[in-house]
């Protein structure tokens, strides 16, 4: 399995010039907890529920505020053929938990992030004890 297979193919994305009152109305209406910010098809930053709950102290008019100003640039991307090791190496590198998945050409392909590898390594262990107690009848856990 490969990074490009653990997350979901549809990211929820804006622009960098979309304004934070649309860009927060967009992570409500879609039930994100981040957005990635492209240009082009490439992911050039990310915006995240925190970005835009920290961005109050900073304004008085935060809502108008447009997205490149708030998000966090050069998001750290991995490429749709790594492992599903390189979610946990890239978290403990650079201490994010959301990842934009690119292809060979750098444009966006999907999202990973720090659930979905908690959720496939969960589904794996399942199947681990899956396979121990069909092989071992007198197994009860």
């Amino acid at each position: 399995m490969s990074v490009g297979k653990l997350g979901p193919e549809n990211v929820v994305t804006t622009s960098p010039d979309s304004t934070l009152e649309e860009a927060t109305q967009t992570l409500d209406d879609e039930n994100v907890g981040a957005l990635v910010v492209t240009e082009d098809d490439e992911p050039i930053g990310m915006l995240t529920d925190r970005d835009a709950a920290l961005a109050i102290h900073d304004r008085d008019d935060v809502g108008s505020a447009p997205v490149e100003e708030i998000m966090t640039e050069d998001p750290v991307t991995l490429e749709a053929d790594d492992d599903p090791l390189a979610i946990s190496e890239a978290i403990e590198e650079h201490n994010v938990r959301r990842f934009p998945i690119v292809d060979d050409d750098g444009e966006l392909a999907g999202i990973a992030t720090l659930d979905d590898l908690i959720a496939t390594i969960g589904e794996e262990l399942d199947n681990v004890a899956d396979t121990i107690e069909a092989q071992s009848p007198d197994y009860s856990p």
